[in-house]
């Protein structure tokens, strides 16, 4: 694998991806939950939202694995040493942004399996 060259800017925007698409997961997930609960009333099965919240899930699980596969050719790994990256050089700045990517691409994928687990376990509106 080659490592990739990005611009400052352009690593500062990957950086912020995958919480981005957490929040955008988490709020998807939780308004869709409570439109149809409020639509449906009281008691409603959540087998549809269960639906959607599993499709939104995929989606983002497979969006965030993406950015961390490509955070993880950003970091370059494979053909240098870990870290410390700690040398005033754009070459290990590079390196320093696409571990902290790799690292919140992590937090995130986590972060949005964690969201989707009430849908698994709460079946109907209460």
């Amino acid at each position: 694998m080659t490592r990739e060259t990005r611009s400052p800017r352009n690593s500062l925007i990957v950086l912020s991806l995958g919480p981005t698409i957490w929040a955008v997961h988490f709020l998807a997930s939780y308004v869709t939950a409570a439109i149809w609960c409020e639509k449906a009333g009281l008691g409603a099965t959540l087998s549809p939202v269960q639906l959607l919240v599993g499709i939104f899930t995929l989606a983002a699980l497979v969006a965030i694995g993406a950015l961390g596969l490509s955070a993880w050719r950003h970091w370059g790994y494979l053909e240098n040493e870990g870290p410390p990256h700690d040398a005033d050089t754009e070459e290990e700045r590079g390196r320093f942004l696409g571990l902290a990517t790799l690292l919140l691409s992590g937090l995130s994928f986590v972060a949005v399996i964690y969201v989707a687990l009430p849908v698994v376990f709460i079946a109907d509106c209460r």
